[in-house]
């Protein structure tokens, strides 16, 4: 007997992504329903060879559902997950509502699925920042090897992980330049097209903003909090793929031949680098796929024990739906979770 899933913010990039991987995935889901506000009830989106037709979430009973994979921002995160949670319901939920509670669990398969235990104490799971999942996917095997106590990183991420609303903007503005029509700025504080802006999120009182301290908090949440970790996150002109430079500095010495070789085998990774003209991913390259590539593996000789990568990977993919669908499949494996149907 399969699983009754609902994903909550279905018409958004990342709720139409979900659908798109518990489909290809072949997730074990006799049920699967779409759920919006109110506004977008009605609307159809695809599941596979089928089409949904949008419910709205406001009327919806999960008294029989059993996984709720939310991707409807946080202030809905904040509302709804702790009562779709109390009607039995797991809520597995992509916003940073939850991750930062010391109650909820905050996972990525590979790097700490151990924590999922813990989910009981709210029936809440929290899915990651898109850039700090590709950027632990990377860093917890050379962890576990070398023991980190530093990284630098500095983010280029992509505008779909603004939304649907900030891909509209870098493509309309890329128009605008062309046929020299007037720039409108909307959902960026600067210009997007042709442009890069040291900017993601609200400003902290240290200079700081929130999407680099998401990076530095969750990083310490679920590989290690002893590692120092400092981000700058910028925004670029590209649609699909956050790519990251990082550098880290370790407790013991490890070459990159052997960081190499140890990537090579770590689960969601993929290493693509070759020294040589186009021997390395991009996040054009990286669009559509499920790995977390790593290139330009190389030694930083103005440290001891030092390591550069160059880590790309689909920010909707592993950085949002396919991570929230890997937390659901990791629920299963363990047996964690029995059908309510069943029950």
């Amino acid at each position: 007997m399969g699983y009754k899933i609902a994903v909550v913010g279905a018409t958004g990039n990342v709720g139409r992504e979900m659908l798109d991987i518990l489909d290809e995935r072949g997730f074990p889901a006799d049920t699967v329903v779409a759920l919006a506000s109110r506004r977008s009830q009605g609307t159809e989106v695809s599941f596979g060879d089928k089409t949904l037709k949008v419910q709205a979430l406001e009327t919806f009973d999960f008294s029989d559902t059993d996984i709720a994979l939310l991707s409807a921002g946080g202030e809905v995160s904040k509302v709804w997950a702790p009562k779709i949670a109390a009607q039995g319901c797991v809520v597995i939920d992509n916003s940073s509502a939850w991750r930062y509670d010391s109650d909820v669990p905050l996972i990525v398969p590979e790097v700490n699925a151990d924590a999922i235990e813990g989910f009981r104490k709210r029936n809440i799971i929290a899915n990651p920042n898109c850039s700090t999942a590709q950027l632990v996917v990377a860093l917890k095997p050379l962890h576990d090897r070398a023991k980190i106590k530093r990284v630098v990183v500095a983010t280029y991420q992509s505008v779909s992980g603004a939304g649907k609303d900030a891909m509209d903007e870098l493509f309309n503005q890329t128009r605008a330049v062309f046929v020299a029509d007037p720039i409108e700025a909307k959902k960026f504080p600067k210009r997007i097209a042709f442009n890069v802006i040291p900017h993601i999120d609200v400003f902290l009182d240290d200079g700081s903003t929130k999407e680099e301290w998401k990076v530095v908090a969750e990083t310490k949440k679920m590989l290690d909090k002893k590692i120092k970790v400092t981000c700058t996150a910028v925004r670029v002109p590209v649609f699909v793929g956050h790519s990251e430079a990082v550098n880290i500095e370790f407790e013991d010495p490890i070459s990159a031949e052997e960081a190499r070789e140890i990537l090579r085998e770590a689960p969601g990774c993929l290493v693509i680098d070759k020294r040589e003209n186009g021997g390395y991913m991009t996040p054009v390259e990286c669009a559509g796929e499920d790995a977390t590539y790593i290139s330009r593996i190389r030694e930083d000789p103005t440290i001891d024990n030092g390591l550069n990568l160059w880590v790309v990977s689909d920010n909707l993919r592993k950085g949002a739906a396919l991570n929230a669908v890997q937390i659901a499949e990791l629920l299963l494996a363990r047996g964690l979770l029995k059908t309510r149907k069943a029950a």
